[in-house]
């Protein structure tokens, strides 16, 4: 009796990994089901939440069920990233990742969560370069003037971000610590456009998409833009690089979900979300917005995530920065 109970354990256990197996994989082929949720860390009409509802357009279509997009701000884009840390691992719920989550891994040190840990890289979708823009009221109509510039009045420029840790931040102390100029800070909660356009604040570090409108409206001059090349969208606008060698910067948005979501279900999307990204018609939406579309496999955008949170743990170091 002893003996059969023995021989019967290592078949038993073998058909319950067989079993689960086949059910993870009905699983996926069923998946998705339910509408899925796409959580923003950013308000409605920023450059996250515009790119991020192409997508969720894109995979509603692809996918057969709606794909809603949630903005939860609040926290620095934490908030989000924490909502979807602890939501099932299922697919259903998906966050919408960017610059500003590896920024964050440097920047708090009090989290509840390991963003590189907790967070299964997705799909790359875009990088955005930024662009440097100043009121029209500024003298400096070039980069290397607007060294001169801020130099001839340390500590009297102001530079608009929407808040500690936002991708313009940053990629202004990155700025200022290979430049030298001192620049102030001047985080906004809500928009900072208004005072930008006032004069109130006079140079921010903003990415294309939400720009354009404003520099091509003459309302703002764009000096340069953040990439290592010009950009179509913006013809005749330098890169900062061609000033200050080394300089580059982007915003970069991509999705995850929670750790431990099936290998079949992200798999699934990253293939759905590159197929996107291929497709000539949202590529030119996502082009014209100023972005440029970086396809990855899973395993190459957790390498970039991680290139990224070392890179700007260095800045916000430099930068002194703490959270609001």
């Amino acid at each position: 009796m002893k003996a059969s109970r023995r021989r019967f354990l290592p078949v038993a256990a073998g058909a319950a990994v067989a079993l689960a197996a086949v059910s993870r994989g009905a699983w996926a082929d069923n998946y998705p089901s339910r509408p899925l949720r796409l959580v923003v860390g950013f308000p409605a009409g920023t450059s996250s939440d515009i790119t991020a509802r192409l997508i969720a357009q894109w995979l509603s279509t692809r996918l057969g069920q709606q794909v809603i997009v949630e903005n939860r701000t609040g926290a620095g884009t934490n908030v989000a990233a924490d909502a979807v840390v602890h939501a099932s691992p299922d697919g259903y719920s998906l966050l919408w990742v960017t610059q500003t989550n590896a920024i964050n891994a440097t920047l708090y040190n009090n989290l509840d969560f390991n963003f590189s840990r907790d967070i299964e890289p997705v799909a790359c979708i875009i990088r955005v370069p930024a662009v440097m823009m100043v009121n029209p009221a500024v003298p400096a109509k070039s980069v290397p003037e607007f060294i001169a510039y801020a130099k001839a009045n340390p500590g009297k420029i102001n530079m608009s971000s929407p808040g500690i840790g936002s991708v313009n931040h940053i990629l202004g102390e990155l700025f200022m610590m290979m430049t030298g100029v001192k620049l102030v800070h001047v985080p906004y909660r809500s928009s900072q456009f208004p005072d930008l356009l006032s004069g109130q604040v006079q140079i921010t570090f903003n990415p294309t998409p939400a720009s354009l409108d404003f520099i091509r409206a003459g309302k703002l001059r764009a000096l340069a833009v953040t990439s290592t090349t010009r950009q179509d969208v913006l013809p005749g606008v330098p890169t900062v690089g061609e000033f200050v060698p080394g300089y580059e910067g982007y915003a970069w948005f991509g999705i995850g979900a929670p750790k431990n979501t099936p290998n079949d279900i992200v798999e699934k999307l990253n293939r759905e979300i590159n197929a996107g990204l291929a497709d000539p018609q949202l590529k030119g939406r996502l082009v014209d917005l100023g972005g440029v579309p970086t396809p990855m496999s899973r395993a190459d955008f957790g390498k970039f995530i991680a290139s990224e949170t070392n890179k700007w743990a260095k800045v916000v170091q430099f930068s002194g920065a703490k959270p609001e």
